[in-house]
């Protein structure tokens, strides 16, 4: 097989799987070390393992396929990582509106998350780096948001389109991350709680209930901020009120995302029949930070069909042009 395709699928597949960020940029990075190379130079497997950035693994992956082989390393993988689950409600999403890019804390750069998003057949992508509180996630100040924005129209044709956005962080006291002016001009807002997640109960709910009520929010993100699994470890839901968020956002009209990683699993299952039971819209979301991780939409697919949230309140399912109007009308 062809061996760029098998270190990308590679690639892919370690992403989905949430594995070192170390072994997928690996393999990314050697498949661009062979696009650089001319027909002739790709079967020149001496050559090859002389070049900077083929190592063990991805230079045993480039020779198997050269050889016309399935790589091992690639078995394995497609056997091990699990295929997108099936569900109804999958094939009704038309994007996604939480995704990142090396901008932030994502592996890898725009076009590639872009034509991994086209690869799946998306209608629109929203990009959302971090903003600038998260420094660990090397967040976006205002001048680098400026400047990202300028390239978001270049990434766009009659078929796909990169929404603007961010993922701005919920502060302490409810306020968002980032210039009112900015915020103002994306199309797409993700606000999210990153610090202070054990805060007591009632200043949790404020501080929600503030982001949820902001017209300048359009999606809430990963509610509880919790985590069941992963490198990360485990962390318990943060404690609010959550009637009185999800009452919020339905008054508002801001989506309450159903955040697509497995590891996080949110809202947990009480809160989102809770959340349907209010009358809130819901935005299926990858929170995608590599190409491989825009198909974990499936997972949130399914934790939303078997939950029961009714397919038309879900933005995600809309066309372009309505989630525009809706946009636009708040």
């Amino acid at each position: 097989m062809d061996p760029i395709e098998a270190l990308t699928e590679i690639a892919e597949l370690l992403e989905r799987d949430r594995a070192s960020r170390y072994k997928s940029k690996a393999f990314r990075a050697a498949a661009k070390t062979l696009t650089e190379l001319s027909a002739d130079e790709r079967t020149d497997l001496p050559g090859i393992r002389a070049r900077k950035g083929i190592g063990d693994s991805t230079f045993a992956v480039i020779s198997e396929a050269v050889s016309g082989r399935v790589p091992t390393y690639l078995a394995d993988l497609r056997e091990r990582v699990a295929p997108p689950q099936a569900s109804a409600l999958r094939s009704q999403l038309r994007g996604d509106l939480h995704a990142h890019s090396e901008w932030s804390d994502g592996l890898t750069s725009i076009d590639l998350m872009v034509e991994a998003a086209r690869a799946l057949g998306h209608e629109y992508l929203a990009l959302t780096d971090h903003s600038q509180r998260l420094r660990v996630a090397r967040g976006l100040s205002a001048e680098r948001l400026r400047e990202q924005l300028a390239l978001i129209p270049g990434f766009c044709d009659d078929d796909f389109t990169l929404l603007s956005g961010i993922e701005v962080d919920i502060l302490d006291d409810g306020s968002l991350d980032q210039e009112d002016g900015l915020l103002r001009s994306l199309d797409i807002v993700v606000a999210s709680a990153h610090s202070a997640l054990r805060m007591e109960r009632g200043p949790m709910t404020r501080r929600l209930v503030a982001a949820a009520s902001d017209p300048r929010v359009d999606v809430l993100g990963h509610v509880t901020g919790r985590l069941v699994s992963g490198s990360r470890g485990t962390r318990p839901p943060s404690v609010f009120d959550a009637r009185a968020v999800f009452e919020a956002c339905a008054a508002h009209g801001t989506a309450v995302e159903i955040n697509s990683r497995p590891e996080r699993e949110d809202p947990p299952d009480d809160l989102l029949a809770l959340a349907i039971e209010v009358g809130c819209l819901f935005s299926i979301d990858s929170d995608a930070h590599a190409p491989g991780q825009l198909s974990l939409l499936d997972h949130g697919a399914v934790r939303a069909e078997r939950a029961g949230v009714p397919s038309e309140r879900i933005i995600t399912t809309w066309p372009l042009a309505r989630l525009r109007e809706w946009k636009a009308s708040r």
